[in-house]
């Protein structure tokens, strides 16, 4: 061992004595390790963040949106107006007879959301309010920071109550404790009975899926909305746009228009804006899906006036297309590993020919086959594990880097340094093992003869 230990010192002789070429051929190690923990930072980042939207949207949910058409679309190609049947819309009653009828529902929650603005004591702020069930909070793993939800007496009997997002405290009630105070939406007082924890999102892209950002939002019982706020199922219903109330009777329904004239005029005689449904098991979530389209087709008279999203299944096929891309960024990285060892092997193939009479010497005074094989294989197995530490620096740096600037979110693993440093092992010993063999090859007496 001891021998082979005095090898290794001439190897990393001859690697200080040529210190430029050692780093040249380095070079592809060091980019290719640094390319793999960066890319692979990057990946675990991606999965990490749809873990946290899975997270927010609940495990196992359904949604139910209704489908509001521009009036202007009631119109055929010729002008004449398009007969279709009729349809309560989405309303409080599919909820129940979801609850009632499909047996893999585990929870269910209807939603009912208005925008306006929320004042106390002086105080306005826009803000969301939700009418939403008590199961509404389980659904999407919200969780107290103080006070209670709501109980059954408050959503039975409709009682003005609320529980508010962390913004909304932050905003109205900083230095003091808002449980039991009061705060008016609109023209109506509500009384705090709960404060949510503070959310991780502030700002979404991902409300299409049924993800909500809540630190802004004040809940109250969806009984407390349809007799306090709005009631789309009623002709003489209200819709609040801003603060102001703007009514607008049509074929028996309520026409509710925007405050921007920007957008299109529309009608909206759903009674409830979305419906949340959980199933038990993952397994489930495609068949009762199938079935709650059917049931609620039959139950709206044939007219396709709703929508069923299953986040979770859109989120994973988006995590699916992020680990195929992925998988391609790390196929590309590692090629330059590849590359690397290449280049090793080429500078270790012409070290071997310009040090043939250093090869012939050695021999020629005792050195074995071995020797030399370990001489040279050490060589490129240091410059491999040089090249892989000042990657491992140059990966981590770079993938803190492509966090702070490009506002991606990367994650190092320990697992990515093990890999990326052990590739970077592994490519100097298998490139550097040919060089080496080739020059314990050599006959001494042609090497020392050698020009």
């Amino acid at each position: 061992m001891k021998r082979y230990f005095h090898d290794i010192v001439i190897a990393l002789e001859s690697i200080l004595a040529n210190k430029l070429k050692s780093v040249l051929t380095a070079l592809g190690i060091i980019f290719g390790v640094a390319a793999v923990i960066s890319m692979l930072a990057i990946g675990n980042g991606a999965q990490q963040e749809i873990l946290e939207q899975i997270k927010m949207v609940g495990v196992n949910n359904i949604v139910i949106n209704p489908i509001v058409q521009d009036e202007s679309s009631n119109e055929n190609g010729n002008g004449k107006q398009q007969q279709s049947k009729f349809s309560r819309g989405l309303s409080l009653l599919d909820a129940k007879a979801i609850e009632k009828i499909v047996p893999s529902v585990k929870m269910i929650s209807p939603e009912i959301v208005l925008n306006s603005y929320v004042m106390q004591k002086g105080r306005r702020s826009p803000a969301k309010l939700m009418g939403v069930s008590n199961d509404y909070f389980e659904l999407f793993n919200l969780e107290l920071a103080s006070g209670t939800f709501f109980n059954d007496y408050h959503e039975e009997h409709g009682i003005q109550v609320c529980v508010i997002g962390a913004n909304i405290k932050s905003k109205f009630f900083s230095d003091e404790t808002p449980v039991n105070k009061y705060i008016k939406f609109g023209n109506i007082w509500l009384k705090v009975i709960g404060v949510l924890e503070r959310g991780i999102f502030s700002l979404t892209a991902y409300e299409n899926t049924g993800i909500n950002v809540y630190n802004d939002n004040i809940y109250i019982p969806v009984k407390t909305m349809l007799l306090r706020y709005q009631n789309r199922a009623l002709v003489n219903s209200k819709m609040f746009v801003g603060s102001r109330p703007i009514m607008m009777r049509r074929y028996g329904f309520m026409s509710i228009r925007s405050s921007n004239p920007s957008t299109n005029t529309y009608s909206n005689y759903n009674q409830l804006d979305k419906i949340i449904v959980q199933v038990e098991e993952t397994e489930q979530l495609k068949s009762t899906t199938e079935v709650l389209g059917r049931m609620i087709l039959r139950r709206h008279s044939e007219v396709k006036d709703f929508e069923i999203i299953v986040p979770e299944l859109l989120l994973k096929q988006q995590q699916r297309t992020k680990d195929v891309f992925n998988i391609v960024l790390g196929a590309i990285a590692s090629i330059s590993l590849v590359v690397g060892g290449i280049g090793i092997m080429n500078i270790m193939f012409a070290s071997v020919m310009e040090r043939i009479k250093e090869i012939g010497t050695r021999m020629a005074i005792g050195a074995k086959k071995m020797d030399i094989t370990v001489q040279f294989l050490s060589e490129a197995i240091m410059i491999s594990i040089t090249g892989g530490v000042i990657g491992i620096v140059f990966g981590v740096v770079l993938a803190k880097l492509i966090n702070q600037f490009a506002d991606i979110l990367t994650i190092i693993s320990p697992f990515s340094i093990i890999v990326a440093f052990g590739v970077s092992v592994a490519v100097g010993v298998i490139f550097g093992y040919a060089p080496a063999k080739r020059a314990a090859e050599k006959d001494p007496i042609e090497s020392l003869r050698y020009e």
